[in-house]
């Protein structure tokens, strides 16, 4: 097992972890960027629609744009399973990955979440072809089409309403006999968008059509025409890595941070989905970790002048 310090590690190689690779680079950190896949969940989606500099691009793309960008100010990537993080000796953080451990001064945790899914036949087969966990990147893409989200949240009304501007019809799907959650406000302006048909009661069970989305089925038996499936049933956020170390959590599970991406663990940063932040985007995304990265960048100038 090698040991090799750093600067700073970074656990996460989506938009988060790679724009603070990025802005470390810049302040000459010696820097590590381990993880699992390339893109994180940003290199599923199909197209994005709302990122600076692109009117339309795959998401697969845009990942390997901010690859190359971490890889030509070379700083390493490693792509394996972070299995433990520990706090040593000196508040030197102990990474360790399938067969190596590494030591770092400050470690941004920007790991992200997993959306949940439906899990049922077509769901995976037809991801990127009408089967969507993000009305904001894709609502677009299905103007004067009718569509269908899936869920009782304030997340889904709101991608419910946001649909309606766009499409010809959307159905909202809930399994409840009414919705509990959502705040009143939300749940008055779906009741009285008329594009929006509310089927309580009810689950979709399949999701059929050969090179797109073209219908679904319901519990009930009842088949209904559509072009879109929007899946909002909530997303989980990923903490089991520093659940050793206490980290203050929400009241859903997110990692707590303040302004400058700040935990309450000295020298741990977090950036991106599982932050507790209100827009998970990727451009929202990847300014917090530029913020962490500067913060653990003046963090350890400041412990050096201390020193």
């Amino acid at each position: 097992m090698t040991k090799e310090n750093y600067d700073l590690i970074i656990i996460g190689g989506g938009p988060a972890g790679l724009m603070a690779a990025v802005y470390a680079a810049r302040y000459k950190l010696k820097t590590l960027v381990v993880s699992k896949t390339m893109g994180g969940t940003a290199a599923t989606a199909h197209k994005i629609c709302n990122h600076p500099s692109h009117v339309e691009i795959k998401g697969f793309e845009l990942m390997q744009k901010y690859t190359k960008q971490v890889e030509e100010l070379k700083v390493p990537i490693i792509y394996d399973e972070v299995t433990n993080l520990e706090i040593g000796k000196n508040n030197e953080f102990k990474v360790s990955v399938s067969e190596d451990e590494f030591k770092a001064k400050k470690v941004i945790f920007a790991i992200g979440t997993e959306r949940t899914k439906l899990n049922i036949p077509g769901e995976n087969k037809l991801l990127g072809r009408g089967v969507s966990y993000c009305a904001t990147c894709d609502a677009a893409l299905f103007k004067n089409k009718t569509v269908a989200v899936v869920g009782g949240s304030n997340a889904a009304l709101t991608a419910a309403l946001l649909l309606a501007e766009y499409c010809h019809k959307v159905y909202l799907i809930y399994r409840g006999e009414k919705f509990i959650r959502p705040e009143p406000a939300w749940v008055e302006l779906v009741e009285n968008e008329k594009k929006i048909e509310i089927l309580f009661k009810e689950e979709v069970v399949e999701i059929k059509g050969e090179k797109s989305v073209e219908e679904i089925k319901l519990k009930s038996g009842k088949m209904l025409k559509l072009n879109g499936v929007f899946v909002e049933t909530g997303s989980i956020a990923k903490t089991d890595l520093i659940s050793n170390l206490n980290v203050k959590l929400d009241e859903r599970g997110y990692v707590t941070t303040d302004k400058e991406g700040k935990t309450d663990i000295h020298g741990l940063f977090a950036a991106g989905d599982i932050t507790n932040n209100t827009l998970k985007q990727i451009v929202t995304a990847a300014a917090e970790g530029a913020i962490a990265a500067h913060s653990a960048y003046k963090e350890i100038k400041q412990e050096e002048i201390e020193y």
